[in-house]
């Protein structure tokens, strides 16, 4: 359990917190149309509906509030900046902006679902009682005159649908991304009708006259209506809109995100190196002025000669302390496939397409050296947030950076194919060679797992093993065949690091997250003079 609070604790109180206002909102709400006078003739025409379209509400105010600000990408980044002296712990809830986005949008599908469900409810009553299928107080009630020019009005005037953007499932995101990104911004209409939704004072509640008419006495006495003092005829009034009150600050701040984005889209990008890698890899080195970066960060790319309107998110693989930016782009739909297709056939020495870049924009991954260790798993081309990471040490190594806090790193990559490690065996070899001389080997543990093999590679890989350099790397590490038995690993970190904090940072498929998220809660240890491990995932 204590490893567990460690790693999920304060997530899972926000979580706890934001629930609890969800529940809050909705019982509050319920019981308030669900037993207030003022709605006692309203609920007599409707029903239960009334309330069970209600409560909904203003639990779909409150999350439609707050479904925008984990995509305000700037924001986040002021405030990760500012959280540096709060610790790692609240910068890592930041880092889950994603996820948390995904709770809000779906407990808005499930309350737009019930809201929609009981106004359709409201409807089939509402007719019925205009055809006398009910009892002649609900008869009465819904004959009353609907006019502008009129102070005796229905309780409810027409019924409003809700055009509720659902969730778009992560399967399409990865699978169709244009389908995702187009469909996804249809939210710009659900906001505008949101902006206008009831405006049109729906759900009216009855309102004071002189003399008062008191449903207690004057619901069994409708003939009497308007023709004694009693029971004078009632009279309804609906509030004003109060959806664009919980919405109007969210909406603002993402104009002002918006703005910001556009303004970034038109400083001019130029392009230092264009490389093309194997396994369907391209490098680009990019040069903007101003440009400023940490480590494992990322950007948003926009080429318009593919598309407009598409931008689509890569972490950067150069290091701070170089002169230009650099991504490395794998082919991975239609998007990056047209890229790539561009820049192959660009002739030698010309400069690319125009190219937009928003960023860069803060990870998990800026805080590896805020712990004296650290694991870096990448899977694939997950590996490029710790190209970035391994760069900047090795310029911290070549000015003897005294800040550097971090002492030992242990390194993993997991690849299906051997060409996918060609392009940064390059810089394994530079920091190999770089630690010897500075008499630091152990510094840096890396170990290359291939994932995709036959029995040929294995046979290729004996028949060579006693040779001081790897056959498939060129480094002195060997390359091992399958996948790494997490246990063994965090186990030997562990003995090795009897009292240190160890960062464990991925970049890779959710699967794996999951599998390395439990291995930190097994092999953390809740006694902090011990070994305790702190996962953090790369989330776009």
């Amino acid at each position: 359990m204590g490893n567990w609070i460690i790693n999920h604790g304060l997530t899972s109180f926000i979580l706890v917190v934001w629930m609890g206002i969800n529940i809050f909102l909705f019982v509050w709400f319920y019981l308030f149309y669900d037993l207030g006078d003022d709605y006692y003739y309203t609920r007599h025409l409707l029903g239960s509906a009334l309330a069970w379209a209600r409560a909904p509400a203003a639990v779909l105010n409150f999350n439609c509030m707050l479904i925008l600000l984990p995509v305000c990408r700037n924001l986040l980044s002021l405030l990760r900046g500012s959280f540096v002296c709060c610790g790692r712990t609240m910068r890592k809830q930041l880092d889950k902006n994603i996820s948390f986005h995904k709770l809000v949008a779906y407990m808005i599908a499930l309350m737009t679902a019930v809201h929609l469900i009981a106004h359709l409810l409201n409807v089939e009553w509402y007719n019925n009682s205009r055809r006398g299928v009910y009892d002649k107080l609900s008869t009465a009630l819904s004959n009353l005159e609907d006019s502008d020019n009129t102070t005796y009005l229905n309780p409810i005037r027409k019924i409003d649908v809700d055009a509720q953007q659902t969730p778009t499932y992560l399967v399409i995101r990865r699978s169709y991304f244009e389908v995702f990104w187009y469909t996804h911004h249809l939210f710009v209409i659900f906001f505008i009708g949101l902006v206008f939704h009831g405006a049109g004072f729906i759900v009216r509640k009855q309102l004071t006259t002189d003399p008062p008419h008191n449903f207690t006495i004057c619901k069994d006495r409708i003939e009497e209506w308007g023709q004694i003092p009693e029971c004078p005829l009632p009279k309804f009034g609906g509030g004003p809109a109060q959806t664009w009150w919980w919405v109007i600050g969210p909406m603002i701040l993402y104009l002002c995100e918006r703005l910001l984005r556009f303004i970034r889209y038109m400083q001019t990008v130029q392009y230092r190196k264009i490389v093309m890698h194997p396994s369907k890899v391209l490098e680009l080195q990019l040069v903007r002025d101003g440009f400023k970066m940490e480590v494992g960060q990322y950007i948003f790319l926009n080429c318009p000669a593919i598309s407009q309107l598409e931008w689509h998110p890569f972490t950067m693989t150069s290091a701070p302390e170089e002169d230009f930016f650099c991504v490395h782009i794998r082919s991975a739909g239609d998007w990056t496939d047209r890229l790539i297709d561009i820049m192959q056939h660009l002739p030698e020495g010309a400069q690319g397409p125009k190219m937009g870049v928003d960023g860069p924009f803060g990870t998990a991954s800026e805080d590896v050296f805020d712990y004296e260790v650290s694991m870096l798993v990448g899977a694939g081309i997950g590996i490029t947030p710790f190209a970035s990471i391994l760069k900047s040490i090795w310029y911290k190594f070549k000015t003897s950076n005294p800040k550097l806090r971090t002492r030992k790193i242990y390194f993993y990559w997991l690849c299906r194919e051997t060409h996918a490690f060609e392009w940064f065996a390059d810089l394994l070899q530079v920091l190999e060679r770089e630690m010897e001389e500075r008499g630091m080997g152990d510094f840096l543990t890396y170990k290359l797992y291939l994932t995709g093999w036959d029995q040929s590679h294995a046979t290729h890989a004996w028949v060579h093993f006693d040779e001081e350099t790897d056959v498939v790397t060129g480094l002195k590490q060997k390359t091992h065949y399958g996948r790494p038995v997490w246990d063994k690993e965090f186990e030997e970190v562990r003995q090795e690091n009897p009292s240190s904090v160890v960062g464990t940072f991925l970049c890779g498929p959710a699967v794996l997250g999951k599998v390395l998220e439990k291995k930190c809660a097994k092999f953390s240890d809740v006694d902090p003079r011990k070994t305790r491990f702190y996962f953090n995932k790369e989330n776009f």
